[in-house]
């Protein structure tokens, strides 16, 4: 196994993982400024009022998007396998 192949199956792992925890990091991000600029603008300083909701918002992105999630790490997974073949050969 030669260090291109190692850089690639690098790169694909962290493309994997990048690509499939975007949804609830997006999530988390938006409700959480949201919840920010609602207490800059109302003056309230509530911690929980902030993360609550992006416990919630990162639940339900879980829900929605977990079956794409799922399905590009598990393509990542048959492709991680698929070369193993390539790489005892080498």
């Amino acid at each position: 196994m030669g260090d291109s192949s190692t850089i690639d199956i690098m790169r694909s792992a962290l493309t994997a993982v990048m690509t499939a925890s975007a949804p609830p990091l997006i999530a988390g991000l938006v409700v959480g400024i949201v919840a920010s600029i609602f207490q800059t603008v109302t003056s309230i300083q509530e911690p929980t009022l902030a993360f609550i909701p992006k416990i919630i918002a990162v639940m339900v992105a879980l829900i929605i998007f977990g079956s794409f999630m799922a399905s590009v790490l598990q393509e990542f997974t048959l492709e991680i396998f698929g070369r193993i073949p390539n790489i005892i050969n080498s």
